[in-house]
C-alpha cells in the first residue's frame, strides 16, 4: 500500500538524519585532543512475511520464493573508531601522548574512573597532576613546589629535580589501561570514555607492556577525524536523504492520483 511506502521512506529520513548527526559531531571535534570518530551502523526493521518460501502452493507444490515486505531502516548502533591520531610536539613537559593502545586513568567526581586519550595535563595548586578540568590522574602523582626538569619516560615513570637533591627524584608512574573491546566503551563529555560490560574491565599496567602504547612526553595526540572522508560521508548521507524525500513526494503524488481517479 502507498501508505506503507510512506512509512518506509520516513524511517529512511530519520536514519539519515541520525547519521548526519554522527558526522556533524565528528567534524565538530576535528581539533579535539585525542578524539575518536564514530560511525553509524544501520539495520533493517522487521519484515512482513506475506508468503514464506517453501510454503505449500498446492497439494503437490511449494513456493520457491517468498513474499517479504520490508518496513524500513534504523540506526542500530554507533562504532567508536579507535585508530591512532597523529602526534604533534608541544614542548610542554606535562603534555603526554600514547603511541599505541590504551587510555590514561582519571579520578572523576563521585569516585568513578574515567579514561581518556587526551594527555594535556597540568599541575594543581596542591601539586597534583590533573586534567584541564581539575580531575586527578591515577595513580596520583604530586609534583613538589619548585621541582625542575620534570621528565616522563616511555614507561610512564615521572622524575624531577627537587630542592636539596642533585639527582632526579622519582615522583611516581603513570599507568595505562587497556580493554578487550575498546569499541564497547561509553563515550562521555570532556574527552572521557567509561567502562561498560561490553568493553570488559580495565587491564591496568605499565606503558609499553602487554600491548599498551608507549608514553611520549611533550606531545599530544590529535583527533583521528579525516575531514575528506567525513565530507564524502556527508554528501552520501545528503543524497540518501534527498532520495527518501523524493520517495515521499512520489508516493504522495500516487495517492493524489488515486483519490482523483476513484
Amino acid at each position: 500500500m502507498p501508505t506503507a511506502a510512506l512509512q518506509v521512506a520516513r524511517t529512511g529520513l530519520e536514519a539519515q538524519d541520525e547519521r548526519m548527526r554522527v558526522i556533524a559531531n565528528n567534524l565538530a571535534n576535528v581539533s579535539t585532543t585525542g578524539f575518536k570518530r564514530d560511525r553509524a551502523n544501520f539495520e533493517t526493521l522487521a519484515y512482513q512475511d506475506a508468503r514464506v518460501a517453501g510454503q505449500q502452493s498446492s497439494n503437490e507444490t511449494a513456493y520457491a520464493n517468498g513474499l517479504n515486505l520490508g518496513t524500513g531502516v534504523g540506526v542500530q548502533s554507533t562504532t567508536h573508531i579507535t585508530t591512532q591520531g597523529a602526534l604533534s610536539t608541544t614542548g610542554n613537559s606535562l603534555d603526554v601522548a600514547l603511541d599505541g593502545e590504551g587510555y590514561f586513568q582519571v579520578q572523576m567526581p563521585g569516585g568513578q574512573l574515567g579514561y581518556t586519550r587526551a594527555g594535556n595535563f597540568t599541575r594543581s595548586a596542591e601539586g597534583k597532576l590533573v586534567t584541564s578540568q581539575g580531575y586527578e590522574v591515577q595513580p596520583a602523582i604530586t609534583i613538589p613546589e619548585g621541582a625542575q626538569s620534570i621528565a616522563i619516560g616511555n614507561d610512564g615513570t615521572v622524575t624531577a629535580t627537587v630542592a636539596g637533591s642533585a639527582t632526579p627524584t622519582s615522583l611516581g608512574q603513570i599507568t595505562v589501561a587497556n580493554f578487550a573491546n575498546p569499541s564497547g566503551l561509553q563515550a562521555s563529555s570532556d574527552n572521557f570514555v567509561l567502562e561498560t560490560a561490553a568493553s570488559g574491565t580495565a587491564q591496568v599496567g605499565v606503558a609499553g607492556q602487554g600491548g599498551r602504547g608507549n608514553i611520549k612526553q611533550g606531545m599530544l595526540e590529535a583527533s583521528n577525524v579525516n575531514i575528506v572522508e567525513e565530507l564524502v560521508d556527508m554528501i552520501e548521507c545528503q543524497r540518501a536523504y534527498e532520495i527518501n524525500s523524493k520517495m515521499i513526494s512520489s508516493v504522495d503524488e500516487m495517492l493524489k492520483n488515486a483519490n482523483q481517479t476513484l
